[in-house]
C-alpha cells in the first residue's frame, strides 16, 4: 500500500511518458479524476477515462504527444506532501514559467487549475505543478 496516492499517480504519468505509452492506468479516486479533468481542460493530455479493472474501477488517461514524438507533459511534481502541506492564497498565485505552465490545486470550489483560481479570486492547496 502507499501513502500518497496523488504522488503515485504522478509517478505513473511521469514513468508512461518517459517510455512513450500511448495511456497509463491508474486506480480511481474523485481526486485524481478531478486532476486528469484539469489536465484536460489545460491540454496536456488528450482525454480520461473511467474503465473497469476487475471488480475495481481505473482511470486510463490518454498521453499526449507533439507531431514528433515529443512530450507536451515536460515536468509534472508534486508540491504538497503528506507531512507538509503547502496552501496558498489567490494573490499569491504565480503563473509558472510565464504562464507556460500550471499549478493544480485543491480549493473549496473544486481542483482548479491556478489560472482558473485566479479568476475565481480562490485559493487552496497546492497539489502539483505540471509544465
Amino acid at each position: 500500500m502507499y501513502s500518497d496516492p496523488v504522488a503515485d499517480m504522478l509517478t505513473r504519468v511521469r514513468n508512461a511518458l518517459k517510455v512513450e505509452r500511448n495511456y497509463v492506468e491508474i486506480p480511481f479516486s474523485q481526486l485524481k479524476s478531478r486532476i486528469a479533468d484539469v489536465l484536460k481542460r489545460e491540454g496536456y493530455i488528450w482525454d480520461y477515462e473511467v474503465v473497469e479493472a476487475g471488480k475495481f474501477k481505473a482511470i486510463r488517461i490518454l498521453l499526449k504527444y507533439g507531431p514528433n514524438g515529443e512530450r507536451v507533459i515536460q515536468h509534472i511534481q508534486k508540491v504538497s506532501k503528506p507531512g507538509r502541506r503547502f496552501f496558498s492564497g489567490p494573490k499569491d498565485l504565480r503563473p509558472v514559467l510565464n504562464g507556460f505552465g500550471i499549478t493544480i490545486l485543491s480549493t473549496n470550489k473544486g481542483v482548479l487549475s491556478d489560472r482558473e483560481a485566479r479568476e475565481s479570486n480562490v485559493g487552496g492547496e497546492v497539489i502539483c505543478e505540471v509544465w
